[in-house]
């Protein structure tokens, strides 16, 4: 069982004479940082000032200020930006002014694991990874509770390594929920395999077969799609709830019968097999590999295998039955594809 830490194992004391820049302010950046800023920490916000998240965040009353000289200025240096442009940013504005006595941060472990980004051995390297997305951990933090979040360790040149990571967790509100202490290692190889095999990469392909074998056969694509792709929000918040036992609960017997008899007919010793490939894929390195690699030349496979996923039916059926579900927020929706980029992310500082 992993070893957990609460409120009364930190010491928020740790980091209040410290300056914490925080490189990013996306997703996990914006909530961050606040949470920091309004646990009573010195937050600045390194990033090029002329970008669109930096209005953004002095309107949210942050203090920015560019990369270089955030990084020259802060004790504690949080990288938030993209895993596939972090090393080019560690290496232009992060490393020339890292100093014996500083700590680099992370919430995710992909640049230190695979060895992208070699920090010098004189300085601190943690990670604080909350296990939420940033609207939530913001959020709940404001309500006064907090979300979970991991603690690893891969550098204690301080001696104080870990006093220093429970103390930024206390910051973000973490230690209110929980905070589980993990290594670089297990906490990158196991959210590569989540996302690939069951969070994303299984579940879409999940969806789509079905979708796929459901419109073969005749049915129409608007049922499928209710039936493989609608109807799967209503049954991961069951489980997000309760487990998997309260989603079995609130079903029906049919459906619960036809749970226990059919699902591993579909998920069974093939789907385990495929698996433990992609968790060597992940393991060896290969993995991270073929990322750096893929967006060093351009990212052209990601954006066209990017762009045949968009064309694909149930894309097309979805789009037009989410027009009639009216409490579905559309215009928030179209406005964030109609910004996401069509070629490799981009550094966001």
């Amino acid at each position: 069982m992993a070893t957990v830490f609460y409120q009364n194992d930190a010491n928020p004391a740790a980091l209040q004479d410290k300056t914490i820049a925080v490189f990013g302010y996306g997703s996990q950046g914006h909530a961050q940082a606040q949470n920091l800023r309004d646990s009573g920490y010195d937050v600045i916000i390194g990033l090029d000032p002329q970008r669109g998240s930096a209005k953004q965040a002095r309107a949210d009353g942050m203090t920015v200020v560019a990369p270089a000289e955030a990084a020259k200025r802060a004790d504690w240096i949080q990288i938030l930006t993209p895993d596939e442009t972090q090393a080019e940013f560690y290496e232009s504005s992060i490393k020339p002014h890292l100093r014996k006595g500083k700590i680099l941060g992370f919430s995710h472990g992909f640049s230190i694991h695979f060895k992208t980004i070699k920090p010098p051995k004189d300085v601190d390297v943690v990670m604080i990874a909350p296990k939420s997305p940033g609207h939530l951990l913001r959020r709940v933090y404001a309500q006064g509770g907090g979300v979970p979040s991991l603690l690893a360790i891969h550098q204690d040149a301080s001696g104080r390594a870990h006093e220093f990571a429970l103390s930024y967790a206390h910051g973000i509100g973490s230690t209110r929920a929980g905070v589980l202490q993990t290594t670089f290692k297990e906490e990158t190889e196991s959210d590569l395999f989540g996302e690939q095999a069951v969070l994303c990469g299984g579940l879409t392909s999940l969806m789509q077969k079905g979708f796929e074998t459901l419109v073969a056969a005749g049915y129409a694509p608007e049922i499928a799609y209710f039936e493989c792709v609608h109807e799967v929000k209503l049954i991961v918040d069951l489980i997000y709830e309760g487990g998997l036992s309260r989603m079995r609960y609130s079903i029906s017997n049919t459906a619960e019968y036809g749970d226990l008899t059919r699902g591993e007919m579909v998920v069974g010793d093939e789907t385990r097999k495929a698996m433990k490939k992609v968790l060597k894929q992940i393991q060896s390195g290969k993995f991270a590999e073929e990322w750096i690699k893929e967006n060093k030349k351009g990212g052209k496979k990601f954006a066209k295998l990017r762009e045949a996923a968009k064309q694909h039916p149930i894309e097309k059926v979805g789009e037009q039955l989410r027009a009639m579900m009216s409490w579905l927020p559309t215009d928030k929706k179209k406005s964030t594809e109609a910004a996401k980029p069509t070629g490799p992310k981009v550094v966001n500082a």
